[in-house]
């Protein structure tokens, strides 16, 4: 039945012009360089066996959602994190909206990193706030806009990621504290690809610079290196309960089953105290040395964007130039993905590399070598 209205008609009409249409496939290859699943957590098995009494929450966490289980998770969360308190979320994008949708309010000031994810951006679009973004990882543009524009007499907030999910690269956390501490700024950070890779025992880039106590609130999601899903947003005991009475994803969304939640507590138990962990994450960073390594040697340095996590991606402007090259790479058994426009900023398209702890260093040289011998071919 063809009932799709005409102006919907035409916006699938412009991703097809623009070789920019999604489609859902069935992600499999010979070498994984895609997945978020950067401590190979999704390929263990951590099912609880504790007895629940119900398979499902049965509502919301304001209703009957909030079982037993939650409470030790975020324990567990407070414990791990060295932070005051934690509350669970079903993802990561809820708990991006229905923090920064609550604590918005109007004639406060949002001020967001220009590359952050859409769950910030979608957050920020739900704010009565207003909204300025600044250039990536750019303090001195950050303090020109808190200078400028930070309003008398309500809140300004913050945002940035620990680690850009579509760069891989990280801000100066140090000193944007520091900044904004000096304007009395409200700083929130989402550790979402810095969770289980930076830190002992991967604990994130916010702890490692023993910033946690700085910060207004920090997200930490689990569909990354905890290879499942959810999130937390962890912070005082006073935000936690203002988001309990404020953040509608939490309020409206029926619950984690308990068994989901049980099997996440058991997860951040292997992270913390597992010799298996450790070992997975001295594996990861390796593998991250070996690959920066091998970018350098085959001279692709200027093609990449420097990171030092477990995301690297190599920009190759246009849509179809970039998807032919992750075409080339796929047939070859590499599952690396093209990042297009509008994702990403017309002219960034880039295929993006994500390292795992599994990850072999003979099949991480072999995907440099492929690389570098399409990309010199045609001297993109």
């Amino acid at each position: 039945m063809n009932n799709l209205p005409e102006k919907l008609k035409k916006r699938l009409l412009a991703r097809q012009a623009s070789d920019s249409l999604r489609t859902l496939k069935t992600y499999s290859a010979q070498y994984d360089f895609s997945s978020n699943d950067y401590l190979g957590m999704g390929r263990l098995q951590f099912e609880s066996k504790e007895a629940f009494t119900s398979a499902g929450a049965g509502g919301s966490r304001l209703l009957t959602g909030n079982h037993d289980a939650y409470g030790v998770f975020e324990a567990r969360l407070c414990d791990f994190h060295q932070q005051e308190a934690a509350l669970v979320f079903n993802s990561g994008y809820d708990a991006n909206l229905g923090l920064i949708a609550a604590v918005g309010l109007r004639g406060d000031l949002i001020l967001y990193d220009a590359l952050a994810h859409a769950s910030i951006r979608d957050g920020i679009q739900l704010a009565q706030a207003r909204a300025i973004k600044f250039r990536h990882n750019d303090l001195e543009h950050l303090e020109q806009l808190l200078a400028t524009h930070m309003p008398e007499d309500a809140s300004c907030y913050v945002i940035t990621e620990s680690v850009f999910s579509m760069d891989g690269d990280s801000p100066d956390l140090e000193a944007m504290v520091e900044l904004c501490g000096t304007y009395k700024a409200h700083l929130i950070v989402d550790e979402a690809h810095a969770l289980g890779v930076f830190g002992t025992r991967g604990v994130g880039l916010v702890q490692d610079l023993g910033l946690q106590d700085r910060l207004f609130a920090r997200v930490v999601t689990f569909g990354k290196a905890l290879g499942y899903h959810g999130a937390a947003v962890l912070g005082s005991v006073e935000v936690k309960s203002y988001l309990v009475n404020f953040a509608r994803p939490l309020i409206y969304s029926t619950a984690l089953a308990p068994k989901h939640v049980a099997t996440l507590e058991l997860r951040y138990q292997w992270l913390a105290e597992s010799e298996t962990s450790l070992q997975a994450i001295e594996r990861l960073h390796r593998n991250i040395a070996l690959l920066r390594s091998c970018i350098e040697k085959r001279k692709l340095s200027d093609y990449f964007i420097p990171s030092e996590s477990a995301i690297h991606t190599v920009v190759i402007p246009g849509n179809s130039q970039v998807k032919a090259i992750a075409k080339q790479l796929s047939e070859l058994g590499f599952g690396v993905l093209p990042i297009l426009a509008p994702t990403v900023p017309e002219g960034s398209e880039r295929i993006r590399i994500c390292l795992h702890s599994y990850n072999d260093q003979e099949s991480i040289k072999l995907l440099i070598d492929k690389l570098a011998e399409i990309i010199h071919k045609d001297a993109l």
